[in-house]
């Protein structure tokens, strides 16, 4: 079953890339946070779950990465939102390569790590704890955008899902899209994970 993952998730990156989010709408902060979360909460944990185990860390990963991983997803995020940084990815073809490039690897970095081991209790919690605080700062993020008055991207009219947004709505709604898509999708794993812990330390009692 893994091969379909890994198919589901590549057709997924190729639907973001090759469509209209990252061309036709690039201009748009809504559509370019919709790409994101394509590829970070969407395509990246399909292509781990797909991953040949050569691939995957083996039993004696530490157990700290998946939390190191978190972090450098945090550095991604934050990093590429910089208004100057989102600037140079919305002009620059190099700009959006690299920014969907660091996405997913930062994605698949962190959900591989996140499941390289869930029958071992400390890579679990570590894995839970470090999906748990992804969903946090993107929570954080998401609500920061979609509730700031003064927009942070632009100040003109741009195209979206075939809708015009003045900047402050394109930018409220690609705070509303972190909000329903990475913050839920990451909440989710990390309680997953926790569940399972907590049926291992059940079943070990």
């Amino acid at each position: 079953m893994r091969w379909i993952s890994l198919i589901l998730g590549m057709t997924v990156l190729a639907m973001i890339w090759l469509g209209p989010l990252l061309d036709a709408w690039r201009g748009s902060f809504a559509a370019g946070m919709a790409a994101h979360m394509g590829v970070i909460a969407i395509a990246a944990p399909l292509i781990a779950i797909g991953l040949p185990d050569r691939w995957r860390p083996g039993p004696r990963m530490p157990a700290a990465l998946p939390v190191l991983a978190s972090l450098f997803e945090f550095l991604a995020v934050w990093g590429w939102h910089a208004p100057s940084m989102r600037g140079i990815a919305e002009v620059s073809l190099i700009g959006t390569i690299a920014e969907q490039a660091t996405f997913l690897f930062a994605g698949i970095f962190l959900w591989v790590t996140s499941f390289a081991a869930p029958g071992q209790r400390a890579h679990a919690a570590t894995g839970a704890i470090a999906l748990l605080l992804t969903s946090i700062h993107m929570t954080f993020l998401g609500a920061l955008l979609a509730l700031t008055p003064r927009p942070l991207y632009g100040t003109g009219e741009v195209t979206c899902f075939g809708m015009v947004l003045d900047a402050r709505l394109d930018q409220n709604l690609g705070g509303v899209i972190m909000l329903a898509v990475g913050a839920v999708v990451y909440l989710a794993g990390g309680l997953g994970l926790a569940v399972r812990l907590l049926d291992h330390r059940r079943a070990a009692s």
